[in-house]
């Protein structure tokens, strides 16, 4: 069947509601992660009166009914904190569209306060709320001009213009529409044309019931279809049921019949592009829930912990406890989302999100450009792991999990390479199939690594924190002139360095990691004095030292080729190099992130030159910032196809964003480090996606503190690397896991999954005589 517009409507007209539903549902499944979305939002009347007199609205009143004509700054910040108290991102403003056309009223009290508009009033409403709360302000303010657009744009991640319907009849006496002159269709459709050259995401819908016929109601959404094939500016569709109220001219007028709206609802997702979503109000439709999810919708709109829905009052939110369980039971795991969909907030383009409110969103959202799932963030001192030993990813609705998923996980086990997008749909996993995951590499991890946890006794020796380059992400690193937040710069004597060296040994140490920043004046000769000063102090001493861009710095400061000086560096006793300076192999992010730093390739050739001259390296990740799960699925991929070639990484190791003191985080620019969740599925993914190349996982205690630790080696991992004496780089970013573990505790975070520890070498080798 052809889906020329005329054609499709005629289908969707006459063909079996069964068919249609059938058709929407498929449609939904085969586009992107199971899930079904929700926005927590506190809703904002900021005023009841409406220049229309739409006949089945109880929303819109009169001056004489309201104590006052808006609610005040003051109202507004108390409904909007009580919202941020109960965990929600999104405050709706709603409102009657521009009041003060209308009532004398409405522009007296605008006047006594310095505004013009209604609108005007509710910018500054907005950007009070997104100042006091971080809330992220979606404004329903009625039809609005290009500049009024713009306007709102650095305070509103989004705002909502319903179109209800395309049918000029509903504007006639008689007709719900009478008297209400911006409910004129062709109004509507200029203004939400008017929004998208303004750049503002917006979510529209219709409205079934109010009188359209069957036919009308497929006009509209092929109307909102075209503008937005046209513009790109939709987010999400709403399909909403007209519920007769009490005390409207439309309290008699028959409601449309169940089968008629889930109709509707179906055409919304089969006309509409794949990245609009199709939104039901829950509240609305209590009782045909699962009907709606089998109809094909993929979102259940705003719902409120704190305030009922002002437009529907009578109708309260569903519980999203219950909501999340009928979402389980179909395989659709409930997510939270933003009032501004992930589509717009990972863009590559910019331009739809105001720099001035990009900081606000970033700071709510996660690696797909969801909301994060909890307030820990990696390095907090005060924020304990949300997961556990026995459930890192904590409680989980039960539901089905897709067969195409188990296929994913069989490969991985068997150790075939997965595809970029495979790896990309296991990090996109929620719920039940994410737990499925985490089982899975968990399953793994024993049959490959088995239950013994493995760590070394080690120290760092940052030897400098001065560095020519400026990382955004990096609050360690210091220029000579300039001192951090935490830290003046320095630069060490050989001898301190030696003696630390020696101090580690007498304490145990087999191992000693050896980084720095790029420091002006160091060469490639500053390095092997570096290395020679150590190895003459102590010359049993594993030295694990050397990023590849210190490597890459000194080759090139020695005008020689990499491999030469790795020659020589491992002629004068480097046993290992550090896998770090990788943050994200993806060039896209490297520009933004870490400009002027090794490329993926220059990393990637660095690292398997070391292999070719026969030192072993580590591999690493840092993520949590701009990156998203593709970006993670290519950077496993690339390690996995370099350790195949090599077969010199000893383990990988996921470096969780400590955001507090990074400058990019200071500045507005990225998100709060990973959620728990990523954090969790970066180690099991890892598990499963590098399997028979790079066999041991580690996570780092300082990122995830020692409980997140515990709760991950039940998710994939089998080392909790080192004690880690003197960790300076987390510290500086602002972790407060402290600078050094016990082996005690080490122990401990083992135990807690009911799993012995052992002390090993940097190189996964025995150790004869365990340091206590």
């Amino acid at each position: 069947m052809q889906d020329d517009s005329h054609t499709l409507k005629a289908w969707l007209l006459a063909a079996p509601l069964e068919d249609v539903t059938a058709r929407a549902r498929a449609r939904r499944d085969a586009n992107g992660p199971a899930r079904m979305t929700y926005s927590p939002k506190v809703f904002i009347p900021l005023t009841r009166l409406c220049m229309d007199v739409c006949h089945y609205c109880t929303f819109a009143t009169t001056p004489s009914r309201l104590a006052a004509p808006y609610l005040t700054p003051e109202e507004v910040l108390d409904i909007a904190r009580a919202g941020a108290a109960a965990g929600c991102r999104e405050a709706l403003f709603t409102l009657g569209d521009a009041p003060e056309r209308r009532y004398t009223a409405a522009r007296d009290w605008l006047a006594e306060r310095g505004f013009a508009r209604t609108v005007d009033y509710v910018r500054h409403c907005a950007e009070l709320v997104l100042k006091e709360t971080g809330l992220l302000p979606h404004i329903n303010a009625g039809v609005l001009a290009e500049e009024d657009y713009r306007m709102l744009r650095p305070v509103a991640a989004s705002v909502g213009l319903m179109l209800e319907s395309t049918s000029e009849r509903l504007l006639e006496k008689g007709m719900c529409h009478h008297g209400s002159p911006d409910k004129a269709p062709a109004l509507r459709l200029a203004s939400l044309a008017a929004a998208a050259r303004a750049r503002v995401p917006m979510t529209s819908g219709v409205l079934i019931g109010i009188g359209e016929t069957a036919a009308e109601r497929i006009d509209a959404l092929i109307a909102l279809r075209d503008l937005h094939r046209e513009h790109g500016l939709l987010q999400e569709v709403i399909v909403q049921n007209f519920c007769p109220k009490p005390g409207t001219k439309m309290a008699r007028a028959a409601e449309a019949s169940e089968a008629d709206f889930l109709r509707v609802v179906a055409a919304a997702r089969i006309l509409l592009p794949d990245e609009v979503s199709i939104q039901a109000p829950p509240n609305l439709n209590d009782e045909r829930l699962v009907e709606l999810i089998d109809a094909g919708i993929d979102d259940w709109g705003g719902i409120s912990p704190v305030t009922l829905d002002h437009v529907n009052p009578e109708a309260p939110w569903p519980e999203v406890e219950r909501l999340r369980a009928i979402c389980a039971t179909k395989g659709l795991p409930l997510v939270e989302r933003l009032t501004v969909y992930p589509r717009f907030v990972m863009s590559e383009d910019r331009s739809w999100l105001d720099p001035a409110i990009r900081p606000a969103v970033l700071r709510h959202a996660d690696a797909e450009g969801l909301a994060r799932d909890s307030v820990w963030s990696p390095g907090l001192a005060d924020q304990h792991a949300p997961g556990s030993v026995r459930a890192p990813l904590g409680q989980v609705h039960t539901g089905p999990v897709a067969a195409s998923l188990h296929r994913i996980l069989d490969r991985a086990a068997s150790g075939v390479t997965l595809s970029e997008d495979e790896i990309a749909a296991l990090f996109a996993t929620r719920g039940a199939a994410a737990r499925a995951v985490v089982a899975a590499a968990d399953a793994l991890r024993a049959e490959v690594s088995g239950d013994t946890v493995t760590y070394v006794v080690n120290r760092n020796i940052n030897y400098t924190n001065i560095c020519t380059h400026t990382c955004s992400f990096c609050a360690f690193s210091k220029t000579s002139s300039k001192a951090g937040f935490r830290d003046k710069p320095y630069n060490l004597d050989l001898s301190e360095v030696a003696g630390r060296a020696r101090e580690a040994v007498e304490r145990g140490a087999t191992e000693v990691c050896l980084q720095g920043g790029i420091h002006p004046s160091y060469t490639g000769e500053t390095y092997l004095s570096i290395l020679r000063e150590v190895k003459a102090a102590c010359p049993d001493l594993h030295v694990h030292a050397f990023s590849p861009l210190e490597v890459s710095q000194g080759a090139r400061t020695l005008g020689m080729p990499v491999r030469d000086y790795l020659a020589m560096l491992k002629d004068a006793g480097l046993g290992s190099l550090p896998g770090t300076a990788a943050e994200i192999l993806c060039d896209d992010i490297r520009e933004q992130i870490c400009p002027g730093k090794l490329t993926t390739q220059e990393w990637l050739d660095v690292v398997g030159t070391a292999h070719a001259v026969g030192l072993p390296t580590t591999s690493t990740v840092m993520f949590g910032h701009l990156e998203g799960i593709g970006h993670w699925a290519r950077h496993l991929l690339a390690l996995r196809n370099l350790q195949l070639e090599t077969g010199g990484i000893t383990e990988f190791v996921p470096l969780p964003l400590v955001h507090m003191e990074a400058p990019f985080f200071r500045r507005g620019q990225c998100r709060k480090g990973p959620t728990w969740r990523e954090a969790v599925m970066m180690h099991a993914i890892a598990r499963l996606a590098l399997n028979g190349a790079i066999n041991s996982i580690q996570c780092s205690w300082v990122k995830l503190g020692m409980d997140g630790a515990a709760a991950v080696l039940a998710a994939g991992a089998n080392d909790l690397g080192g004690v880690l004496m003197d960790e300076s780089i987390s510290r500086a970013a602002g972790a407060a896991h402290g600078q050094g573990a016990t082996i005690e505790d080490l122990r401990a975070a083992a135990a807690a999954v009911g799993r012995p520890l052992k002390q090993r070498t940097t190189l996964y080798g025995e150790v004869l005589l365990e340091t206590v």
